[in-house]
């Protein structure tokens, strides 16, 4: 019952009822937080991952923020309820984020290679039992050493970290290049992205970064070696986002729809949390209608999943294929070309962790669903933020909509990544589930 209360009284929230569901790492629910979610007297759910740049307290502002303009777009007919989803993530502090940190973070990408102290706290939550390892990096980023040597105990403390150093755990999957790639050469592509991403130059390089190319001294490599283990991260939550979908969130939603059946669900994801509920839609029973949209808001997963078939392997679909089918309404990527995150240094990632010969760019092979939306899914049209607002959206299927006209501040390295609390972002959300006055 204790449980029950502090779920159901959340600080910080504005509008209710409101809710949390909580999973760790794992997929498994904490079970006391389910019951203010069955309770709830709504006609309609909006159910909201968050992302990966998030700690408790920066998701709940991050819902109270984005549910906040709701209450005056729907119709009389919908009772809404709201549920955060609240999944293990890391917060990097030192990377601000549009609304909740001062304006002058902005203005200044102050992501400078030491790990500030909240950051650090958050990597020994991240990765329990390494703070060694942990205690050796920040050692290595404080002081930057020029040499070869160090960059190479770097990139081997950042694959033990990532659990890919050859132990058990690793032998039975394939090690990304971006970890297993010759140290010095993957932190000087790194540290390139991050002059592509508007970053500073390293002191002594020119603007565009020529004194990062091979010839140039070491010492500004280390900004590309903390992206290196902010990778690290990414990798594990990229994975810990699916599990958590499909073995934690979907599960919870099918046993609330058998005991709520008149119950819509109207699905929500940021970054990595719109992998998160995108893959819980493989435990939605066959024929079961009750999640009513899904809405992806600069999605971190590949703008092939919902194909039947990869353009550069026939053989092959993508991850969801054909799940779209399980949305009684649209599937909506929203996606920004101001988003560096997912322009840059998702597909750099992706393509570090394979072979990326082929008849396509590496930019097209690579990119991410919240850059340029649902590719090779036909007849899934393409709209504006502001011609789908006027317009409506398909009934079914996956479209893809240009959020770039709101979807645009944001410091270095992420750009506009998690510029994402507009009301005009709302109302989309009310327009696909068919919820508006």
């Amino acid at each position: 019952m204790e449980g029950d209360l502090m779920a159901e009284n959340v600080a910080g929230i504005g509008v209710g009822p409101y809710a949390e569901l909580i999973f760790d790492s794992d997929g498994d629910a904490d079970r006391a937080t389910y019951g203010p979610v069955e309770r709830m007297e709504a006609t309609d759910l909006l159910v909201f991952a968050h992302g990966w740049n998030s700690d408790r307290s920066t998701s709940t502002r991050l819902y109270d923020r984005f549910f906040a303009p709701f209450p005056g777009l729907v119709g009389p007919g919908v009772r809404l309820g709201y549920v955060g989803v609240v999944w293990p993530s890391i917060r990097f502090a030192d990377e601000p984020i549009p609304d909740f940190d001062p304006p002058g973070a902005l203005a200044e990408p102050g992501f400078g290679t030491a790990l500030d102290p909240a950051t650090r706290r958050a990597l020994g939550e991240f990765w329990p039992g390494c703070g060694a390892e942990l205690d050796r990096v920040a050692e290595l980023l404080e002081e930057r050493p020029e040499s070869a040597e160090a960059f190479t105990e770097f990139g081997a403390l950042v694959r033990r970290l990532a659990g890919v150093d050859g132990g058990s755990a690793a032998a039975s999957q394939e090690v990304p290049a971006l970890f297993a790639g010759d140290a010095v050469e993957v932190c000087r592509s790194l540290a390139l992205a991050l002059v592509e991403a508007g970053g500073p130059a390293p002191g002594g390089c020119g603007g565009d970064g020529r004194g990062l190319t091979v010839g140039g001294g070491l010492r500004g490599l280390w900004g590309g070696a903390k992206e290196l283990l902010r990778q690290a991260s990414y990798y594990q939550m990229k994975k810990r986002a699916g599990v958590v979908g499909e073995r934690g969130l979907g599960p919870v939603l099918a046993e609330l729809a058998a005991a709520r059946p008149a119950l819509r669900v109207h699905l929500i994801g940021h970054s990595f949390g719109a992998r998160l509920v995108s893959f819980s839609l493989r435990a939605v029973p066959d024929g079961a209608r009750y999640v009513t949209s899904l809405t992806l808001l600069q999605g971190a997963f590949s703008h092939y999943a919902f194909c039947a078939r990869l353009p550069h392997d026939k053989g092959h679909g993508g991850a969801l294929r054909g799940l779209q089918r399980r949305v009684d309404g649209p599937v909506v990527a929203c996606h920004s070309p101001y988003d560096s995150a997912l322009k840059v240094f998702y597909p750099l990632a992706s393509r570090m962790a394979g072979d990326s010969a082929g008849l396509l760019g590496f930019d097209e092979r690579w990119g991410a669903i919240g850059h340029d939306g649902v590719q090779a899914v036909p007849g899934a049209p393409r709209l504006s933020l502001d011609g789908a607002l006027r317009g409506g959206l398909p009934t079914s299927g996956c479209v893809s909509v240009d959020a770039g006209s709101v979807v645009r501040r944001g410091g270095a390295p992420s750009g506009a990544h998690s510029d994402i609390c507009h009301a005009e972002l709302a109302e989309l959300v009310v327009v696909a589930g068919r919820m508006g006055r």
